[in-house]
């Protein structure tokens, strides 16, 4: 049984999520009072034990309009359906505050919890606490601060969609960090140490895809080195994670500006796990028009 439960912060793109998973293929509630979750899960595990379907799976969206003591019986819902062999995939989105405030003024849409005696502030704060139980033992968290709608489709499908893709599905992410490291992520790499093409004023307006700046970076010994451990970590984690059941694999590399270094990084990771037979998909966050 494909199951899938949606979660997350107002605005971070719960309704995106959900209407990406119905365009593959899914059967998609919004926002399911928690008290018929059982109930629902039981019925879908029946009717997937007796060949009934025409759907790839089912998603739901469980978020803060649930009524607060409702979300705090989320673990043991949970706990629940696993003794019933019943284990949701949980995808959880989320999003800095000072992004959220911005897309609800810039939509003029009303938090759920706000209130005559409640902030915009405050009630994004009291979601995450409420949220807080979902959020820790979800299999797939995506930070959308610095995504469009068109890379969150991608990194949802990613993520949860199995069946479009053969073993494991990987996404590369170059970022800068003078705009804040990204969230979410398996793997986190700094990579600043490196030396940095900026300095060299003919290479400065080009990125790590450039051949000139390829070339400058794999003159230098600790570049190759940094390259070769990487790449060596992941060849031989990566099959681990394979066996362990895990589908997707999220991984982030961090240069200052996010031109250069980290670009050539992701750009040669990619590479090897293409080489590998491994779906990837790579995000160049600093370069998205």
């Amino acid at each position: 049984m494909n199951f899938i439960i949606v979660s997350g912060l107002s605005g971070a793109g719960k309704s995106v999520a959900l209407h990406t998973l119905e365009d593959i293929g899914y059967n998609c509630i919004d926002n399911l009072p928690l008290f018929l979750l059982t109930e629902l899960a039981l019925g879908l595990k029946d009717d997937s034990d007796q060949g009934v379907g025409g759907y790839l799976g089912t998603a739901v969206g469980i978020d803060a309009r649930n009524r607060p003591q409702q979300l705090c019986a989320v673990p043991a819902v949970l706990t629940a359906l696993s003794q019933q062999q019943i284990s949701p995939q949980i995808l959880f989105l989320e999003a800095e505050t000072d992004v959220l405030m911005t897309r609800f003024n810039e939509t003029r849409r009303k938090h759920p919890l706000t209130s005559g005696e409640r902030s915009l502030t405050e009630a994004i704060d009291e979601e995450r606490r409420l949220l807080a139980p979902l959020r820790a033992v979800a299999q797939a968290r995506i930070d959308t601060t610095y995504t469009n709608i068109h890379e969150l489709r991608e990194r949802v499908r990613t993520c949860l969609h199995q069946q479009q893709t053969v073993g494991i599905s990987i996404l590369l992410q170059s970022f800068g960090y003078k705009k804040g490291a990204p969230e979410g992520f398996d793997f986190v790499f700094d990579v600043r140490c490196l030396p940095n093409p900026h300095w060299q004023p003919e290479l400065r307006a080009l990125t790590g895809r450039d051949q000139a700046v390829v070339a400058y970076l794999e003159q230098h010994p600790t570049v190759l080195a940094m390259r070769d451990d990487l790449i060596n970590f992941f060849e031989r984690w990566t099959p681990a994670f394979e066996r362990e059941g895990r589908s997707y694999l999220t991984i982030a590399i961090g240069c200052t500006g996010g031109q250069h270094r980290s670009v050539y990084l992701v750009e040669t990771l990619r590479q090897h796990f293409a080489d590998h037979g491994w779906q990837v998909l790579v995000r160049h966050r600093e370069q998205c028009a």
